[in-house]
Order: structure tokens, then sequence, then C-alpha cells
């Protein structure tokens, strides 16, 4: 088998990395050369990869094709290009549905919208795949969780969670900021923030089938220091301006 990318920027670096250190069995991995930076790290990174110019040669010679360039960009030069009815088409594009995929695709090839993030490089994280599809979710299995869902208008919930990555890791500057203001080492206080935060998430996903509020009320103590950060977050309206953002960014999404 042979996979192609048309695109290459973070999330193409992420899924290269993770596909070259799984055991997905692969041929080559053909990547477009619009990122000469990110590319070019991959290729000196990988045995198996060729950087393509020309985006009708990655369709021409590739089984798989990944679809991750940005909205603008996709509705340029998609159209353009000529697909075959027999591979495989994988989108990672935000905001292009998959029915004006299939217009732009023409061919009735198989067409999947899956939201891998950066953590996909280390072989871990979700991987929300629309529609369902065996061999699309057995490939992503062996780099992350894949989660299928049926309904696209559901799917759009998830992308809009991916759009809080960035706010996720600005959280966790800004403590490791504030603990740096008071004489604690950059070095250290961005090595306990995010040690922190990770043992915490990982708490987290060992009892995910639990409701999460339960784990709310577990980490607090009757007039505590977390009952206390709580009780201030709450009357400043933080997590209400988490469930604002969301929408708005799902609003996006629908347009």
């Amino acid at each position: 088998m042979k996979i192609g990318f048309i695109g290459t920027g973070k999330i193409t670096s992420a899924v290269v990395t993770g596909i070259s250190r799984s055991s997905i069995k692969y041929k080559k991995i053909l990547i477009s050369s619009r990122n000469k930076t990110i590319s070019r790290n991959l290729k000196k990174s990988f045995k198996k990869i060729s950087i393509i110019k020309d985006n009708q040669k990655i369709v021409d010679e590739c089984n798989w094709v990944f679809l991750s360039v940005t909205p603008i960009v996709g509705k340029k030069i998609i159209k353009n290009l000529r697909f075959k009815s027999n591979q495989t088409i994988i989108s990672f594009i935000s905001t292009i549905s998959l029915l004006d995929l299939k217009k732009m695709i023409k061919v009735k090839s198989i067409i999947v919208r899956a939201i891998p993030l950066p953590p996909i490089s280390l072989k871990k994280g979700p991987v929300p795949i629309c529609p369902p599809n065996k061999k699309v979710k057995a490939f992503f299995d062996k780099i992350g969780s894949t989660i299928e869902i049926k309904d696209e208008k559901l799917s759009i919930n998830f992308w809009a969670i991916s759009g809080m990555m960035a706010s996720y890791y600005e959280t966790l500057r800004v403590m490791s900021n504030w603990l740096s203001k008071r004489g604690v080492k950059k070095k250290e206080a961005q090595k306990y923030i995010t040690s922190l935060f990770l043992a915490l998430s990982e708490d987290a996903l060992i009892n995910s089938k639990k409701d999460l509020k339960f784990l709310v009320k577990d980490s607090q103590t009757p007039k505590g220091l977390n009952q206390q950060g709580l009780k201030e977050m709450l009357k400043k309206g933080t997590f209400k301006s988490v469930t604002d953002t969301l929408n708005i960014i799902r609003k996006r999404l629908n347009n």
C-alpha cells in the first residue's frame, strides 16, 4: 500500500510520524512539498518517505490519500485533482463536509473525515472518524483510539472540541509562568505543571466510565484549596466561557 498526504502541516507531520513508528504495513509514504521544512524533516527521519511536488502525482500513485490542507486551500485544489474510484480518501479538513467533498472529488471512492491531533505522533489520543469504516478504524487503531461516528452533524461537536487544544496549552503556560514569577526556575515550573496535568488526565482516563462530576467532588475537601479554587473560577464564569467558546466554534463549523 502507498499512502499519500496532500498538505504538510503540523497534523500531517504528526500522523506520518505515528504511522512510521507503528505496525502499519505500507510500501511508501508520499508527501507534498508545500511546507519544505516539515517535509524535509520527515524525509530525514524516516526511510520510506518521498517528497512530491505535484499533488496529482500523489493521487495517481497512492491507494490512500489524506487531505491535510486548510479549508481555503482545499476548496481551491481538490476539485482539480483526478481521484480514482478504488481509492480511500481521508480528509482532515475541518469545514468541508462529506457532501461537499463528494462533489469536489466526483468519483465514487471511499471518503472519510477524521480528526487526529498532534499526540498521534506518540500513538496516543482519540481519532473520531465519520462515517464508520472498518479499514480506516483498523488503521487509526494502530496509532491511536478510533471513535466511529455515524451522523456527520454529531461529528461537528468533536471538531469543536478539537479547537480547544491551544486553549489547554495556554492554561498550562499561564500556570507555569505564575510559578516562574514566584522564584521557580522556568524548566522546573514547566516540568511540574505538565507532569501534574498528565497525571490528572491519566487518572481521569482510568475513571472515564464514571461521571466526571465524581472526580470533581473527590478532588475537594471541605474548606480545602481545591474547593476554594473551584468556587473562585465558578464565580468568575470561567467554565461558562468554555461552553460559550465551544458554541461559537460549533456555529462556525455549521456555516
